[in-house]
This record gives structure tokens, C-alpha cells and sequence, in this order.
């Protein structure tokens, strides 16, 4: 949408929310002159709550840098600890802890339960198997508890947190993790801002996933050729996108998050799916529809990876 003057004519000082994303987050405070922005990150039942009230750009929230540990754990007990990007599971060390990250090191977000705290006590769930996932035990000590967000988050030396990666979302592809949430940001700013969902697809003969994206518009209204340039700038080989998909009708979450689950349970079916598929060709450089016999001959590798 093109800029109008009344944009900015408002008294709006602050705005108060989740999800403004690093890349438009200047253009954004510029365009509709908004002074102060308070983003903040937690889950309604969770016990990992943090707020940005400091119009740091990026940033979903700051626990700061408490020295010695122990200390920190005490007074402010959440934390970044090593997990495995496709598993999820934490990596621990010889004594069976989690480790934790050290700043610039991506990890699963994780705040210390404590029983009868009325801010770190988490209830869990009404179903106990939904509750048994949330949480992680021996985590700095043999016994503790501890809040898995399930958000991969990355902290800088002063301690601001970095929104990441969806734990679990991400998958391997030419031996190498892909985030989604780095190829939704690219591709989404490729074509103008357009809503993006990126996920990984099983394809029989080959390990790993790969790449496929489903743009929130009509493919009529994409130049895909004119996108593809700053795509390949922007993303390494392994994490560019190889399958396009077009649907103008995406469910979202109560917070307004596109959903994916769906997309990925249908893959790559093309009988199954009624929106457009595009198939981006590496060898020959260019897009193809994909067709069922385009599909078959993917799968039966005469037309490679």
C-alpha cells in the first residue's frame, strides 16, 4: 500500500505487542511515525514471560547478564540451552545436564519452575501428555524443572533476546539445518511483504527434506523471476526454496500466525491440491509447474534435485 500522509497523523506514542519482525521494524516506527515500540514474548500458561521496553530493534524481550550464575538462576532463572535443531532434544553433557548458550548461540528458551511461586510455577495442561512435553527436567541440577518455551531465541552479549526459530520447524536439507523462519522473512521480502509459510517436504530417495514455500497470494500477481535474484543473494544454496505454492486462503492462529501443519501433512499430493505448485529447476535455472508426471519424475530422480 502505497504511503499517505495521514499515516502519520495520529497521537499514537506507543504500540504494544509480539511479532514485529526485525526486517521491517525501522521502515515500520519511520513510516507511521510511532515514537515507542513495547514488544514482548511469553505464552498465556508459561512462566518465561519478557518484554522490550527499550525501542531495541529485533529484540522480544531482556534478562540482562547476571554474574555468577548461581546468582542469576536465583533472582531470574530463564536461559538458553542447547537442543538439536531437527529432535529437539537437549544436548546435554557428561553429567546429563543441558548446557548453556553462550551469547550469539541460537537455543530453546527455558524458565525454572518452582512449585508455589506465583510467577514460575507453571500448571501445565488438562491433557498430562501435552504437559509432559513442556517440560524438561536436570537441566542446571539433577531433579530441577524447567518451562520449554519450544522457541528457538539467541542472545547478544548485553542481554537482549533474538526470536530465531520455531523448535521443530527446523529441518535438514544437503546435510544442512534450514531455519523457516529466516527463508518466510526473505521470501516474504522478495515479493513485497506477501505472507509466507516455508516448511520442508519428504521426498521418497532423498534424506532430508526440501525447501518449499506457500505465498498467501495468487501466483497471477507474483514476478517470480523478479524475486529469485534477491533470494539466491540472501540465502545459501541448501535453504532456498525449490517448490512455490499459491493460495490466497491460509488458516492462521488466534494470534494471527499463518499455520503450516496442514501444508506439510499435503506436501507435495499435486492430485490432492487445487492451488498452483511452481517447481524451480537448479540444473536448468528456471520454474515449471508442477505437474503429477513433472512429480513422478522428481521422485524417480530423471529430473534431480
Amino acid at each position: 500500500t502505497p504511503p499517505v500522509p495521514e499515516e502519520k497523523t495520529h497521537k499514537v506514542n506507543r504500540m504494544f505487542g509480539n511479532g514485529l519482525r526485525p526486517q521491517v521494524w525501522k521502515e515500520f516506527v519511520t513510516r507511521f511515525n510511532i515514537k515507542n515500540i513495547s514488544e514482548f514474548y511469553g505464552a498465556t500458561e508459561g512462566n518465561s514471560n519478557i518484554v522490550n521496553n527499550e525501542n531495541k530493534v529485533g529484540a522480544v524481550g531482556f534478562v540482562g547478564v547476571i554474574e555468577p550464575k548461581w546468582l542469576q538462576e536465583l533472582l531470574l532463572p530463564l536461559m538458553l540451552i542447547k537442543v538439536d535443531p531437527v529432535t529437539r532434544e537437549p544436548i546435554r553433557n557428561q553429567n546429563g545436564l543441558c548446557i548453556r548458550c553462550e551469547p550469539g548461540e541460537p537455543g530453546e528458551f527455558v524458565g525454572k519452575i518452582v512449585r508455589g511461586d506465583p510467577i514460575k510455577e507453571f500448571n501445565g495442561y488438562k491433557n498430562k501428555e501435552e504437559t509432559k512435553k513442556k517440560v524438561m527436567s536436570d537441566v542446571m541440577v539433577k531433579g530441577d524443572l524447567y518451562f520449554r518455551s519450544g522457541d528457538i531465541l539467541v542472545m547478544d552479549e548485553f542481554g537482549w533476546l533474538y526470536f530465531k526459530d520455531r523448535a521443530g520447524d527446523t529441518f535438514r536439507w544437503k546435510g544442512e539445518n534450514v531455519s523457516t523462519a529466516e527463508v518466510e522473512v526473505i521470501v516474504s521480502k522478495a515479493f513485497d511483504q506477501v505472507g509466507v509459510v516455508a516448511y520442508g517436504v519428504q521426498i521418497p530417495g532423498y534424506e532430508g527434506r526440501a525447501g518449499m514455500v506457500c505465498l498467501q497470494t495468487s501466483f497471477e500477481s507474483i514476478d517470480l523471476e523478479s524475486g529469485l535474484e534477491f533470494i539466491n543473494n540472501q540465502l545459501p544454496g541448501y535453504a532456498r526454496p525449490l517448490f512455490y505454492r499459491f493460495s490466497e486462503d491460509l488458516d492462521i492462529t488466534g494470534t494471527y500466525k499463518l499455520k503450516k501443519s496442514k501444508l506439510m501433512e499435503e506436501g507435495l499430493e499435486v492430485s490432492n491440491i487445487k492451488d498452483k505448485i511452481m517447481f524451480f529447476d537448479t540444473k536448468h535455472q528456471k520454474f515449471e509447474v508442477l505437474t503429477a508426471s513433472l512429480y513422478d519424475s522428481i521422485k524417480q530422480m530423471s529430473v534431480r534435485l
